[in-house]
């Protein structure tokens, strides 16, 4: 039977909020565990072995850090699991010890100890561990980076490098940031998880070359009205107002939208709730009512703010905040 001890724990389908350590001794309850602290998979490993594994997860802002410890197994992202849910991340893989082969999109890729290996979860992808392994494993949204999905793809079960320079820096701070972000206050743990996303995103511009050649005017665009939703959740934001604020059309607005994998009245409303959602959970601000969170963020009525919470995540808003503080 798997066994938890939990400061907190972590919802996948929701994004990152919480810290726990798992310990699974069969194949089904390592499913379950990585299930929930990553987005829906299949898990298989030999029958005639036994199995054990050990899972620790902390989290930073819309960050999700785990460090697993297995024995061998083979793990599947499928059309089955995708249609459960959990697509929309990206997942960095950095093993600690031991070797193993990522496939996806055509590509395969081994990495051993240091290496750095990118998987999106919107697609299906494999896993595969002959031996005892260690491993860092980054999970994040997409929309956490500012390059286009389209070129990251490009990255997929690609050796990203971790022996470089730059990779060196990243894999120093990846491996530092789940023994030491525990101790820190919310606001600190989302600083320390967005420096982490600025270095990936600098060692995936170098990968590609991307940095340098003339910025896309198009991802330029692009990146601009991310910024301006970002400043703006708490006003009347529609494509019209956002189209009109960047002197472009509505429609060229859209367009901007086609190579990512949402739009923007999603956009809008899939951010109002993560920040929602990350003021229900800040410590600092638990004398402030759920209400009038919601309020700042775009939600002035309250019960169509509770209906569209549990249905993003799973838990009413009230439930979320008893659960940290108890």
């Amino acid at each position: 039977m798997s066994t938890m001890t939990t400061t907190t724990t972590t919802d996948p389908q929701s994004g990152p909020s919480r810290d726990s350590k798992t310990r699974a001794n069969s194949i089904p309850e390592f499913r379950d565990i990585v299930s929930r602290s990553f987005v829906p998979l299949t898990v298989s490993g030999a029958s005639d072995r036994p199995f054990a594994a050990q899972v620790s997860t902390s989290s930073a802002d819309r960050a999700v850090f785990t460090t697993l410890k297995t024995q061998p197994h083979l793990v599947e992202r499928t059309p089955t699991t995708i249609a459960a849910g959990g697509s929309g991340y990206f997942k960095l893989n950095m093993l600690l010890s031991g070797s193993g082969v990522l496939v996806q999109d055509g590509r395969e890729v081994l990495i051993r100890p240091g290496d750095l290996a990118l998987y999106d979860t919107s697609r299906p992808y494999s896993l595969m561990f002959d031996d005892v392994v260690s491993n860092l494993v980054m999970m994040f949204p997409k929309d956490q980076l500012s390059l286009p999905a389209t070129v990251v793809e490009q990255l997929t079960a690609v050796s990203l490098g971790g022996d470089s320079a730059l990779g060196s820096i990243v894999t120093k701070l990846l491996e530092q940031i789940p023994s030491t972000i525990t101790a820190l206050p919310l606001h600190t743990r989302r600083q320390v998880a967005q420096s982490g996303l600025e270095l990936l995103e600098a060692l995936l511009s170098t990968t590609l070359g991307t940095d340098s050649g003339t910025p896309d005017p198009r991802q330029s665009q692009l990146e601009t009205v991310y910024r301006f939703i970002d400043a703006n959740l708490a006003d009347d934001l529609t494509p019209s107002s956002i189209a009109a604020a960047h002197f472009m059309s509505t429609r060229h607005l859209h367009d901007l939208f086609t190579d990512t994998d949402t739009t923007v009245s999603a956009l809008i409303r899939d951010k109002r709730l993560e920040r929602c959602r990350s003021d229900i959970l800040d410590p600092a601000l638990f004398s402030r009512t759920i209400a009038s969170l919601a309020a700042a963020n775009g939600f002035p009525d309250p019960a169509h703010f509770s209906r569209v919470f549990r249905a993003r995540f799973g838990t009413s808003p009230s439930e979320l905040r008893q659960s940290v503080s108890g």
